[in-house]
């Protein structure tokens, strides 16, 4: 049998690569993820809603999600039948998202949002209750 000196060295080179390796960072999860109201009073009528999605660890912003689902209705008070068009319209600042909708009367109206973040597995889905007065 013949000795091969890197026959140990090399299992040995790849352990102390291994071990001295950076940690990666640990990955979020998606409950690490909400929206919230930037104004939780609107307007009867035609009403612009801000909502910011935040990481919950940071309370930063988050730019870049992709808001897939979208509802508005007076679930909050026992009028879940009524419900209005939601349309995104663009937003300046990161981590704001902005929709347009038609809030016909006072009352509490249940903003229902689904959306993907960049990088994540998993759906942000959260139900926010704004006030709509006259």
């Amino acid at each position: 049998m013949t000795k091969n000196p890197f026959a140990r060295a090399v299992p040995a080179a790849l352990l102390g690569a291994a071990l001295s390796a950076p940690a990666l960072p640990a990955l979020a999860d998606i409950k690490d993820y909400r929206f919230e109201l930037v104004q939780e009073e609107a307007k009867v009528g035609e009403a612009v809603i801000a909502v910011r999605l935040v990481d919950k660890r940071s309370g930063k912003p988050v730019p870049d999600a992709v808001v897939f689902a979208k509802r508005l209705d007076m679930a909050p008070d026992a009028m879940e039948e009524m419900a209005t068009k939601v349309e995104q319209v663009p937003s300046t600042e990161p981590g704001v998202y902005r929709f347009k909708a038609k809030l016909s009367m006072q009352g509490r109206w249940r903003l229902s949002l689904a959306a993907k973040v960049q990088g994540e597995t998993g759906t942000v889905e959260d139900k926010l209750v704004l006030q709509a007065a006259k």
